[in-house]
């Protein structure tokens, strides 16, 4: 039998590594065995961030609320104990977006928790 060495199978392999490396300087763009480790790494990289993302997020919300609380007079933590007690069901993102957009609001559920 003839020696196969899969010309089509592995250039198109090859495209879907150099497509996925486009914008990078360099060999990292062009070069297969370069661009390889750069995806493999960015996409690693992509990863780890989708992760850190949700960290960020967490973190800016915890602050936002923790600012709206402190101006009435609660801490973060005792405000998100009373109002786990209260059966309010705002999560984090929600109660940090209404603190920002809508202080009288915001206002209105602290109050309600207070009570």
């Amino acid at each position: 039998m003839p020696r196969v060495k899969g010309g089509t199978k592995t250039r198109r392999r090859h495209k879907k590594i150099l497509k996925l490396a486009k914008g990078n300087y360099g060999g990292r763009s062009k070069v297969y065995k370069i661009a390889l480790h750069t995806v493999h790494r960015g996409l690693a990289f992509a990863f780890s961030g989708r992760k850190i993302k949700k960290r960020d997020y967490r973190r800016l919300w915890i602050e936002r609320i923790n600012i709206a609380v402190s101006k009435m007079g609660l801490t973060y933590s005792k405000f998100m104990n009373l109002i786990k007690k209260a059966n309010i069901s705002l999560d984090r993102k929600m109660l940090a977006h209404i603190a920002v957009n809508d202080s009288k609001g915001f206002a209105k559920i602290v109050e309600a928790v207070k009570a």
